[in-house]
């Protein structure tokens, strides 16, 4: 399990799509369970990277969310 922090977008592609715009410059497709409430915030998120998984958008690698706090 891995951490990465940075903030929640959502893009409307294919009907919205929650982003991590992470510190390192990534932007990965969140899959999980995240509260749109951390939309625009400054969140640290505990999962691991699928970079295999494919999905309608493709907005970049999914991170498969375990927990996310606001930071």
């Amino acid at each position: 399990m891995a951490r990465f922090t940075g903030h929640v977008r959502c893009s409307d592609l294919e009907g919205g799509v929650l982003q991590l715009e992470a510190e390192d410059g990534n932007i990965y497709e969140l899959e999980g369970e995240v509260d749109e409430k951390f939309v625009g915030q400054r969140v640290a998120i505990e999962g691991s990277v699928d970079r295999n998984a494919m999905s309608f958008s493709m907005t970049g690698p999914r991170l498969m969310v375990r927990a996310v706090s606001s930071v």
